[in-house]
């Protein structure tokens, strides 16, 4: 998900932009079937209704702003009357005063200056063509110094980027900066700048408490709509675990009023007190809904700086991999012999997961960490509040462990286990940037990805693929789908050109785990055939010594540099997968939130 702006019809998630200045709709996309996404300002033509919605914002913020300097209202300085010149127009001055206001009243608010703007170049990977990247295009967007020589902004405002530049309020250099990390679960990147020019004289952020409801909110950045940097006030107006558009997760969010707009995105959320309380992502489009706007709260951000300065990188929010149910009605409780009002049901657990080795279907759990859970799901928040219980999983590290109190066939029990983040089967994001690839006689073979679904359009996929990726659990760590996404003509492949978005199961009679299992295969294949077999049976026999003569010509005639992807040079090492699928590894209910139709069933 490049930070480019293509409007989802109805209800949108929208994740505070970066301001786009080329084509780049094709790489703008959270998954479509999600509405979630970075809101980034665009300037390609599809973008102009919603920068003229926006603009029509900024609009109303600057009337308010002149009214409130007393420059406006059809009165000139010093209460001329009103006259039918541009007094009529509210632009009534008197230009025997001064038109340069007297700034020394903000010289407190130099937390302003602790602000930068964001230029980032990017270059997507063209999962259809995986040995080639998309078109260049151009973003900006926010970011704010929190000391030690580091910026901070939004993962997505730097996705894919070839170069990231900052240039400070009030000043007209653009300094060189590198990703240190990103959180694409939490939408976060940590940014340094070595030139220590640009470092002179500023002063970082503090960070501030979790707000409460009704607590008064500012947000700064740079937003479509002037070159400056522009402020937004509002309040708070909700805390809850949010859906994040950009890492398809669901973590701690901070809902507000103040005005977000495509380049707010990585821009800081303060406090009456001028502490930073967050950073603004996201937005809420909808015709039934306005001033919706969302903001990753201080401990989501302590987490993710906490997780890099201990591991030196970003290894995410760990969960138990687990889904549930809610038990509100007694019928059901009574059933599963659960005394009172909480706990809830363990309909399925990912194999995966460390979890599967001590909890099992049918399991209630009622406490996390001596937390108790109620029937709802949810947990005590706070002095009053309740909050999802996907809350207290997002507080551990990676490899924490966490104890747990079930219910399992009445008896009550106490049990342990790791905690790591989830390995979707269908990753929602490239490792490395660059996808996966081997071509083999012409048959381009690729693992499948949320980004190739988006790009391929779910049409083409088929109804069976496009189920095993919403539906499908990885039974084993490094499992993929591995699957044709086209067949280059040659001779050598007569009869099989129109293939395309199938998945391979097997070749040569073994099963095949992974791409760079299937590469293993192919290159230490002594067979006069390469025999690849099909989902829906369907059967392709290459002659091994032709399949191999004819790659040069096939990469000369298609101009591909390479007959695999640089990370399939690397030697194979056999690993001891051999767990067989059964039924309940592919259930009936979609393996996110996102996907779920039913408010009762949960992932955590």
């Amino acid at each position: 998900m490049a930070c480019v702006a293509a409007l989802f019809a109805s209800p949108a998630l929208l994740p505070f932009p970066s301001t786009t200045s080329s084509t780049a709709s094709a790489s703008a996309s959270c998954s479509c079937r999600l509405r979630l996404r970075p809101a980034v300002v665009a300037r390609a033509p599809r973008e102009q209704p919603r920068g003229r919605r926006a603009l029509r914002r900024f609009d109303e913020v600057e009337g308010v702003s002149k009214k409130r300097r007393g420059i406006g209202g059809g009165s000139g300085a010093g209460g001329s009357p009103p006259s039918s010149s541009r007094r009529d127009r509210g632009l009534a001055v008197d230009f025997k005063e001064s038109q340069v206001a007297d700034f020394d009243d903000l010289e407190e608010d130099k937390f302003l200056n602790a602000v930068v703007k964001v230029y980032c170049t990017h270059i997507a990977p063209d999962y259809g063509l995986p040995w080639q990247k998309q078109r260049q295009h151009s973003s900006s967007g926010s970011a704010f110094m929190i000391g030690d020589g580091k910026l901070l902004t939004n993962a997505h405002c730097v996705e894919h980027d070839t170069q990231v530049k900052v240039k400070r309020r009030g000043d007209d250099k653009k300094y060189i900066a590198k990703v240190l990390a990103r959180g694409t679960e939490c939408d976060l990147a940590l940014l340094s700048v070595e030139n220590e020019e640009f470092w002179r004289g500023t002063e970082a952020l503090n960070f501030g408490r979790l707000p409460c409801l009704q607590d008064s909110v500012t947000v700064v950045g740079y937003p479509l709509g002037g070159d400056t940097i522009s402020v937004t006030k509002g309040v708070v107006s909700r805390i809850e675990v949010t859906p994040y558009a950009h890492g398809t997760s669901d973590l701690l969010g901070i809902q507000i009023d103040a005005a977000i707009n495509p380049g707010n995105s990585g821009g800081p959320a303060f406090n009456e007190q001028g502490e930073c309380i967050g950073v603004a992502f996201q937005v809420y489009r909808s015709d039934e809904a306005e001033n919706i706007g969302y903001v990753i709260p201080t401990t989501v951000v302590s987490h993710f700086l906490n997780d890099y300065q201990k591991n030196g990188k970003y290894t995410g929010f760990p969960c138990l991999g687990v889904l549930l149910q809610k038990l509100e009605n007694p019928a059901l409780r009574e059933s599963l012999k659960v005394p009172s009002s909480e706990g809830v049901l363990v309909r399925r657990v990912e194999p995966t997961a460390p979890a599967s080795s001590v909890l099992r279907k049918g399991d209630v759990i009622v406490s996390f960490d001596g937390t108790s859970v109620g029937c709802e799901a949810t947990v005590p928040f706070r002095s009053t509040e309740r909050i999802a219980f996907r809350y207290l999983t997002s507080q551990k590290y990676a490899g924490d462990i966490a104890q747990l109190g079930i219910i399992r066939d009445g008896n009550s029990m106490k049990v342990q286990t790791i905690l790591q983040p989830r390995k979707h089967l269908v990753p929602f994001h490239v490792e490395g940037g660059q996808p996966s690839y081997l071509i083999v006689a012409g048959l381009v073979f690729t693992p499948l990805t949320e980004p190739f679904i988006e790009e391929e359009c779910e049409d083409t996929l088929g109804l069976k693929l496009l189920a095993k990726a919403r539906y499908s659990l990885a039974t084993f760590e490094g499992e993929q789908i591995v699957i044709v996404s086209q067949v280059l003509a040659h001779e050598v492949n007569i009869g099989y050109e129109h293939m395309g978005n199938q998945q391979v199961m097997k070749l040569n009679g073994t099963t095949i785990k992974n791409i760079h299992h299937l590469a293993h295969l192919v290159d230490t294949c002594k067979d006069k055939f390469l025999t690849f077999e099909f989902e829906d049976d369907f059967l392709v026999v290459l002659h091994r010594e032709e399949a191999a003569a004819a790659s040069s010509d096939i990469l000369k005639e298609h101009a591909i540099p390479s007959i695999r992807s640089s990370d399939l040079s690397e030697p194979y090492v056999e690993t001891k997968n051999d767990i067989q699928k059964t039924s309940e590894d592919f259930g009936e209910s979609p393996v996110t939130n996102f996907e779920m139709g039913i408010d009762c069933l949960l992932w955590a």
